[in-house]
C-alpha cells in the first residue's frame, strides 16, 4: 500500500551535509539550470532551504527501497499522504 511507503523526514532532523547533498540531488533530477542564479548550485539550494522552511517541499523516506529524496507537495500527495500534523513542532 503506497500510504505505508513513504514517510516525511523533518529536514530540521538532517546533517546539514546530507540536506544539501538531498537538495543538489533534487536540482539535478530535476534539470534546474543552475546557470540562472548568479551563484550556480549554491543559489539553488539556498531558494530549497527556503521553500522547506515555508512548507513548499518535503523530505521524504521510500521504505521499500530506503531512498531519501526531496518532493513537492504535489509529488507527496500523489502518494496519498498528507502533512505531518506535528512538522511546526521545534
Amino acid at each position: 500500500m503506497n500510504g505505508d511507503r513513504f514517510i516525511e523526514v523533518p529536514y530540521r532532523m538532517l546533517p546539514g551535509e546530507t540536506l544539501e547533498a538531498l537538495l543538489e540531488a533534487f536540482v539535478t533530477r530535476q534539470g534546474y539550470d543552475t546557470t540562472d542564479t548568479g551563484e550556480g548550485m549554491r543559489g539553488w539550494v539556498a531558494e530549497l532551504r527556503r521553500q522547506l522552511e515555508h512548507g513548499e517541499l518535503i523530505i521524504a523516506h521510500d521504505l521499500r527501497t530506503e531512498s531519501t529524496e526531496v518532493m513537492t507537495l504535489a509529488q507527496w500527495r500523489a502518494f496519498g499522504r498528507d502533512l505531518a500534523d506535528d512538522e511546526e513542532e521545534g
